[in-house]
């Protein structure tokens, strides 16, 4: 019976193993082989090895681009933490029914394309969109506020789509926290702030880096956020590479910047693992 289970077990397994090198790890091959090779002026490739397009990365315009694409990642996930922190504290006291059927809410817009839900934000954020109306309307802004087609309207997008994947793991770490911790903290003359620094954000730590994480390596590859709520006008890693790979016909280059997009992920995710444990040390201190 158990060599059958067994049997069973390895053929299960083969699927997974045949989509993952297929599909994953054969394109990614592809993808760092490119990278190593050179384009013609007409956009095609030629198939010899070079690192020419890993020493253009390193360009100061490029630079640029990355740094830029850093500051939007690193502002979007401090927007995030903010929102998410005192969402996830609200739901402490709640019934488990009043937690389950909000968190529901904050799963819902996974049901519609992220693409679809971008282009929504249109009609909220245009000079004559809901937003600038109402505001005039109000009589509180004079002139239309201009929150599209720069870094405001890329940021917006941002956290919007990017908001669920903090809140689910700080709502996570915050529910797993002893509410007595809160209580005694309170009864023995402590504020709703050091409440939150020294024992909600301290013992939650986990969850929020994992949450961090989350957010901040999307929020530079997601092209699309940019085309549509920067116009295009504004350029993020994920647009450099879409444009190397569709208008440039660079795919030399847009290779080597996705490896290069790839080992900083890699390096953020062996960081988190890394100093993961000593977080949690350090919460329970």
């Amino acid at each position: 019976m158990n060599k059958k289970l067994d049997l069973f077990k390895n053929i299960s397994l083969w699927p997974v193993v045949i989509y993952s090198f297929v599909l994953i790890l054969l394109p990614l091959l592809y993808i760092l082989f490119l990278s190593f090779c050179e384009t013609d002026y007409v956009g095609g490739i030629n198939y010899h090895f070079s690192i020419v397009n890993y020493l253009t990365i390193i360009d100061s315009t490029y630079l640029l681009i990355f740094a830029k694409s850093a500051l939007i990642g690193i502002i979007t996930t401090l927007i995030c933490l903010v929102i998410a922190y005192p969402f996830a504290i609200f739901l402490m006291d709640k019934k488990e029914e009043v937690r389950n059927a909000l968190i529901k809410l904050v799963m819902i817009p996974f049901l519609t394309n992220s693409l679809i839900r971008t282009y929504g934000w249109i009609v909220l954020l245009r000079k004559n969109g809901i937003i600038n109306n109402g505001l005039t309307s109000l009589n509180i802004i004079k002139e239309p506020l201009s929150l599209m087609y720069n870094n405001i309207g890329i940021i917006i997008g941002m956290v919007y789509t990017l908001l669920p994947f903090m809140i689910l793991p700080v709502y996570a770490a915050v529910n797993k926290l002893d509410p007595n911790l809160i209580k005694a903290a309170k009864d023995l003359g402590a504020n709703k702030f050091h409440v939150f620094k020294d024992i909600i954000f301290k013992e939650t730590i986990s969850g929020a880096f994992n949450g961090s994480l989350m957010v901040f390596i999307p929020a530079i590859g997601y092209f699309f956020i940019s085309d549509i709520l920067g116009g295009g006008k504004q350029m993020i890693i994920g647009n450099l590479i879409k444009d190397q790979f569709l208008t440039a016909r660079n795919w030399p280059f847009g290779s080597a910047i996705s490896i290069f997009l790839i080992i900083v992920t890699f390096l953020l995710v062996r960081v988190y693992k890394k100093i993961g444990g000593n977080i949690d040390e350090l919460g329970g201190m």
